[in-house]
């Protein structure tokens, strides 16, 4: 079921934020490795925490892990993240059309509830709290449909696109639109009407999916701009297992 969205972050998970934010903006380009023990520093805590962290990206394949290198951020196409936004939009329109049908009483009152302070949320513009509240709508959704297997991928999909999405909460525009499709989300599925549910879902996919690459966009040239680019290639020629490409890294920024 849906999580609290009083819950308290752990280290890791702060940590798996920050470097997702930077990954996705450009901040931290692709090929730039990550150092346990240089991480632990920077954010002040032991390299425990920065473990989990770098496991969860790589679980978000915002990481990879390479040989005689460690941990280093992947390379991630546009193509890749335009087929994965285009697969959730289906997924989610799916699970709108199942969860119509099958909601129970309960789960349709407590729809309209989160969604009654999602409206709150908006007008407060705290991007925290309706970041946490969109989370439980669409997870109550999935769980709505009674597939289990199809809860599962549609949580899949969001896990590996949700440091791209968050980006579109950074404009009050966006999130004023964004609530503004769940009501009519909400509407279809009081109504129990499959075929409304599933065409609001997939127009709020699509819609999410635009926000969030034009302000993932927007951050990447303001990153360029300003002169952070994380890294620059100097040599990739192939070798031996011990010859490593050579990169000149910038100064890790504070936070």
């Amino acid at each position: 079921m849906p999580q609290n969205s009083e819950k308290r972050a752990t280290r890791a998970e702060i940590v798996c934020r920050q470097l997702e934010d930077e990954i996705v903006s450009g901040a931290l380009a692709p090929g730039t490795r990550l150092e346990e023990k240089a991480l632990a520093a920077r954010f002040r805590m032991s390299r425990t925490p920065v473990r989990e962290a770098l496991q969860q990206l790589v679980s978000k394949s915002l990481a990879i892990r390479q040989p005689y290198r460690g941990v280093v951020v992947a390379e991630v196409s546009r193509e890749r993240l335009d087929g994965l936004f285009e697969a959730m939009a289906e997924v989610e329109a799916m699970c709108g059309r199942i969860a119509a049908q099958r909601m129970t009483t309960w789960e349709r009152a407590e729809l309209t509830r989160i969604n009654e302070r999602l409206a709150d949320a908006s007008r407060d513009r705290g991007r925290a709290g309706y970041e946490a509240l969109n989370e439980q709508f669409h997870e109550l959704i999935y769980h709505g449909t009674h597939n289990e297997t199809l809860a599962n991928m549609a949580l899949s999909l969001r896990l590996e696109l949700s440091p791209y999405r968050r980006f579109q909460f950074r404009n009050a525009e966006r999130i004023a639109r964004s609530h503004s499709e769940h009501q009519a989300i909400v509407d279809a599925i009081i109504l129990r009407d499959p075929s409304a549910a599933e065409m609001q879902l997939r127009k709020h996919l699509l819609s999410a999916a635009e926000a969030s690459l034009s302000a993932v966009s927007e951050a990447s040239v303001q990153n360029t701009r300003s002169g952070r680019a994380a890294i620059t290639r100097l040599d990739e020629r192939p070798g031996t297992p011990d010859s490593r490409p050579q990169e000149r890294v910038r100064t890790e920024p504070t936070s």
